[in-house]
């Protein structure tokens, strides 16, 4: 395809997806797609030198709802220029200053060296506010930077925006509207459809016709800009700032100030490490010039301030197609749907997969087979389907399945979820119920994996938990792919298991609705593994935590004769699950670790417990609050962001000296 053919496709194809996104607030891609073909037809205009009238690269915003009484902002709102890497945010950098010895050696007049802001990025939708006399007179839509849509009485909903302030003059200010996450869980568990996400649910919320509509998605405002102020001369983005605050105007309380550009760079950084646990979402972080007077010099490209740019975030939304949609059965029988999907890249990995919660999940989000969907990926787990993209596609409805795909034995229905009631022969509840007894937290069986649970139940026949310790090197040694050294290191694992935590054997069993937390505290109040089996329900009901749900599943389970039989068996095999008792807390207390690379003089596992055992915690991530990097051979990517933080670096001999002298 020639290079201006394909302009043309790009330019009508970011023409479509840009109306569905600004003004029908229901987008048919991610950002990040969509971020890939603008970056493409930007190239392909540098290349040709021809910029089409319509193409999205000189254009602000979307159109104008008819719907909305159009309103022209007294100051022109801006999109950002954005950046993705150090690099290109030290170029930005340059720019700027390149512009200003520019100036000064063109004009003769001084200017100050640039300060940097850094700010959130919300991802939201943008409120021009307008106030006059001290009263909120106005509020609007960016649109298309110039005329926005008119949604004053939305916006007066929002219950952090103040309707009367004390400044008088003119005053136009510019914030994002957004819902809060847990808002939006709370929604999405009462609403027949859920919402996709905070985005569009608080767009679609403000350019709904309705006020009372907007009233009930319960949103909030994060103001971070003046665009037009009469009666009054700001000179900094910390007078604005403080100007705001006077006003009551809702401000983020993240702002950080450095007249050092790149040491800023570590916060941007930390903070895409801990989105996940803000209430709100951001899709980046914006760094400013924060005189003003260095601002005006700067000016504005047609579409962009040159005083600002927005530092873009790796993508945790994408979409793509659903293949196939299978069942899978767990340990407790419970059926899953597993989306099978066309394979697309998010947040640098292959994504194949995605989760359904249960049947009515499936309906409520409008999949189907060959239907395209929008997926998030969070924290490195599988991703989830928020919902599917709004197409005229005919596609293939999912069927509720009434046989377990494994034992065909009948599903029942309980409550919102499918069970295989089969717990006895059913082979992936079996599978399941040996992987979480070995797991980690649980006895934790080294060199046990789901393969090696699923391999013994179709070939060795193991259907219950206390098999694991009939099994012998003779047995093993006859499977696929596994040799002597491979029999001898699992069953030595094996029988390393017998002398364990009383609350890791607890949560071994797998008992219904006790996860870890609740299984230590067990421990800890019972004391004895026939203490618990013993317990009545008022003395469980006097625990705090645990409430009548949780009692009675402790009850049922105790009381069935055939997890007692199992229990028993596992003691009569050398199973001692022990209370663990207090100690000191050792003198790793409170510091957290990361780890990276491969540890030659010691396995990863034997490190962590090293750690643990001298009070201190690991953690996968490397975020302001990890305390050491214990660095292995070819480190990965974790190097870089511990040395962008000043996190403190440890080898393998330095780690192991800690032990002989502790940390001072």
């Amino acid at each position: 395809m020639r290079i201006d053919e394909r302009q043309q496709e790009l330019t009508k194809l970011l023409k479509e997806y840009a109306a569905a996104y600004y003004s029908l607030d229901s987008p048919l891609i991610s950002d990040t797609e969509y971020d890939a073909l603008y970056d493409e037809l930007a190239a392909l205009e540098q290349i040709s030198g021809i910029v089409l009238a319509e193409s999205p690269t000189i254009k602000v915003g979307g159109a104008i709802k008819q719907s909305f009484a159009p309103h022209r902002h007294l100051a022109r709102l801006w999109s950002l220029d954005k950046v993705r890497s150090k690099n290109e945010l030290l170029e930005w950098e340059a720019r700027i200053r390149r512009l200003r010895e520019d100036y000064i050696t063109r004009t003769g007049f001084e200017l100050p060296e640039p300060k940097f802001a850094l700010e959130y990025k919300f991802d939201g939708l943008t409120i021009n506010l307008t106030y006059e006399n001290g009263y909120l007179v106005q509020a609007a839509t960016r649109g298309n930077g110039e005329t926005g849509e008119s949604i004053l009485q939305q916006v007066k909903t929002i219950a952090n925006i103040p309707h009367r302030i004390p400044f008088t003059g003119r005053l136009e200010v510019q914030g994002e509207g957004y819902m809060r996450l847990s808002v939006l869980e709370d929604l999405n568990r009462i609403l027949s459809e859920p919402l996709k996400n905070a985005r569009n649910a608080a767009a679609g919320a403000l350019r709904n016709l309705d006020p009372e509509i907007t009233r009930s998605r319960k949103l909030n405002c994060f103001c971070y800009n003046i665009g037009y102020i009469e009666e009054k001369t700001l000179s900094s983005q910390e007078e604005m700032r403080a100007f705001m605050l006077e006003n009551g105007l809702p401000l983020s309380d993240f702002y950080l100030e450095s007249d050092i550009l790149e040491d800023l760079f570590p916060h941007i950084l930390d903070a895409e490490e801990r989105r996940q646990l803000l209430d709100f979402q951001i899709d980046g972080m914006v760094t400013k010039v924060r005189q003003l007077e260095l601002r005006e010099m700067l000016g504005y490209t047609d579409k962009f301030p040159r005083w600002a740019v927005a530092y873009k975030f790796a993508a945790e939304e994408i979409t793509t197609t659903v293949k196939a949609i299978t069942w899978e059965v767990g340990r407790t029988g419970k059926l899953t749907p597993l989306a099978h999907l066309e394979p697309v890249e998010l947040s640098g990995a292959t994504i194949r997969r995605a989760t359904l919660n249960n049947y009515n999940d499936i309906l409520r989000k409008n999949v189907s087979i060959g239907s395209r969907v929008f997926i998030r990926r969070s924290n490195d787990v599988i991703p989830e389907i928020l919902g599917s993209v709004q197409d005229n596609n005919v596609n293939t409805e999912v069927v509720k399945p009434t046989n377990c795909p494994s034992c065909n034995a009948h599903i029942e229905e309980r409550g919102a979820h499918l069970f295989c009631p089969n717990s006895l022969s059913c082979k992936p509840q079996i599978a399941g119920r040996l992987v979480h007894f070995a797991s980690r937290d649980a006895m934790d069986i080294e060199f046990f994996s789901h393969k090696t649970a699923e391999l013994f139940v179709e070939e060795l026949g193991i259907s219950s938990i206390p098999q694991l310790y009939e099994l012998t090197t003779d047995k093993l040694t006859g499977l696929e792919r596994f040799g002597k050294k491979k029999a001898e290191n699992l069953l030595q694992s094996i029988n390393k298991s017998r002398d364990c935590a009383l609350s890791s054997f607890l949560f071994a069993l797998g008992i219904p609705n006790v996860g870890l937390k609740t299984a230590r505290t067990l421990s800890e109040q019972f004391g004895s593994l026939e203490a618990v089996r013993n317990s009545d329900k008022d003395s469980l009901l006097q625990i705090a935590d645990i409430g009548e749900t949780i009692a009675q599943s402790i009850i049922d389970f105790f009381s069935d004769e055939s997890i007692s039989a199992q229990i028993d068996a596992l003691l009569n095999h050398g199973v001692s699950p022990k209370h663990e008792t207090g100690s000191n807390p050792g003198f790793l207390f409170g510091k957290i670790f990361v780890l990276t690379g491969t540890l030659s003089g010691m396995s990863r596992r034997e490190a962590e417990q090293l750690i643990i055992s001298a009070g201190g915690k690991t953690a996968s991530s490397v975020t302001k609050n990890t305390d050491y990097l214990l660095l292995g051979e070819n480190p990965g990517s974790k190097l870089d962001k511990a040395e962008a933080l000043g996190i403190t670096k440890l080898n393998e001999a330095a780690f192991l000296a800690l032990f002989t002298r502790g940390i001072k």
